[in-house]
């Protein structure tokens, strides 16, 4: 199983940058795909789920409004649209592949996120 995102760098405040994860080697339409984010020293932190069918979505409270996860089961892929980015949003975000009720849980290996002027 691969995850590999794609799309990170670096934006001002109030600009919107879109992060791609592309996935191979497991049943993709069958799995809950998420984003998270980590900075040092702390937690990784769950930012968005998407459940296998697109239809289901959560976000933190700090991205609500701002972020949106989505999906293409077509192309195995899953985005995270991220608009009105603010400096505490800066982080490395990783995408996360987990079959429900199992112990399949696969990470990608994370793409840095840096919002400054």
């Amino acid at each position: 199983v691969q995850l590999v995102e794609s799309g990170g760098g670096l934006v001002q405040p109030g600009g919107s940058l879109r992060l791609s994860c592309a996935a191979s080697g497991l049943s993709f339409s069958s799995y809950v795909m998420s984003w998270h984010r980590q900075d040092p020293g702390r937690e990784r932190e769950l930012v968005a789920t998407l459940n296998s069918s697109g239809g289901s979505t959560n976000y933190a409270d700090s991205v609500k409004g701002r972020f949106t996860i989505s999906r293409d089961n077509a192309k195995n892929m899953v985005y995270l649209q991220m608009n009105s980015l603010k400096p505490e949003d800066t982080s490395v975000y990783y995408c996360n592949a987990r079959f429900p009720s199992s112990h399949r849980n696969y990470w990608g290996q994370g793409t840095q996120v840096t919002v400054s002027s």
